[in-house]
């Protein structure tokens, strides 16, 4: 059984202080080579040295040993194609076991709105922020609150057969979050496209640096900072979701003491539990009155990342 406070530091367990952080996460954060990009003050991702040293790298990627410095073209266009070489190398030749889960997919990488663009699988390879889509959706009657949860299918190549949010997904290169709400919506809840766009209502965002473990597949201690913008959409109590894709193997429809139970006892994708501990505080569920690490939840759930949030002006 884990407390909410715990929840919470096993999605967001990239150390925060140094100073008071085990060695190993001291060695962590201090060997590792940061991925630099023109006219950006501050790196926008983190590689392990392990990848590094695996990883077939573009010729056009230039490696500073001494800085630790992973530098991409100045160019967009010739970062997007130099990551897309690298990334297409490494899984033409079996590298990562991550890249077995290739998902033809591109996320942005320097911002939501950014034009270097690299193959969704290869994202946490390189410790760039990537961004999703999260919401909750339940209902409210004589047995009070009732939330839908799905359970993943047995077949996902990242955390099988574990809890999720109603719906859930990544925000794809040019994709705005709230289209990417309504197709991730369809496509994993079979909800109608009309009830989406009327009924979800924006909750801002939740924030937080993962650093993955087996539960994720493939590779362990990869980079994963994220900002998932979150969703509500009250439902009428006769609505009955049902999986429209093979990503959910069944929906419940449980009492939010059955949601909390599941939480403690870990059975929740980590990013998922944050988004519920999110909801639980908007709702008034979970107030300073009854969880003694309040504070401490409400802070770590809005984590401030130290990435690029949108791109330079010539991006645009």
């Amino acid at each position: 059984m884990k407390t909410n406070l715990e929840l919470v530091d096993d999605c967001n367990n990239f150390p925060y202080e140094l100073t008071r952080a085990p060695q190993e996460q001291k060695n962590m954060v201090k060997y590792l080579y940061e991925l630099i990009a023109a006219n950006y003050d501050y790196p926008i991702g983190y590689i392990r040295p392990y990848i590094l040293e695996d990883m077939p790298w573009s010729p056009k990627i230039r490696i500073n040993h001494r800085r630790q410095h992973v530098q991409l073209p100045e160019d967009n266009d010739e970062a997007t194609l130099a990551l897309s070489e690298t990334l297409n190398e490494a899984r033409a030749i079996n590298r990562f076991a991550v890249l077995k889960g290739w998902r033809n997919e591109l996320y942005p990488v320097t911002g939501l709105k950014s034009t270097i663009t690299v193959e969704r699988a290869g994202s946490a390879l390189l410790g760039i922020v990537t961004y999703g889509v999260h919401m909750t959706a339940y209902t409210e009657g004589s047995n009070g609150m009732m939330i839908w949860v799905p359970r993943r299918s047995s077949t996902k190549s990242t955390y099988p057969s574990m809890l999720d949010n109603t719906v859930a997904g990544g925000i794809t290169a040019g994709e705005e979050p709230f289209e990417s709400l309504v197709r991730e919506a369809a496509e994993e809840a079979s909800l109608p496209e009309q009830i989406v766009r009327k009924g979800a209502k924006p909750c801002g965002t939740v924030s937080y640096f993962h650093v993955r473990d087996n539960r994720a597949g493939g590779e362990t201690g990869l980079m994963q900072p994220e900002i998932q913008f979150v969703y509500d959409l009250k439902l009428p109590g006769d609505t009955v979701l049902k999986p429209s894709d093979d990503e959910v193997q069944e929906f419940y429809l449980w009492s939010v003491e059955q949601v909390q139970n599941a939480l403690a006892e870990e059975e929740f994708k980590p990013n998922c539990a944050l988004v519920l501990l999110d909801f639980f505080v908007r709702h008034g569920i979970l107030t300073v009155e009854n969880e003694p690490d309040y504070m401490d939840i409400v802070v770590r759930l809005h984590r401030k990342l130290q990435h690029p949030f949108r791109p330079r002006p010539d991006d645009d």
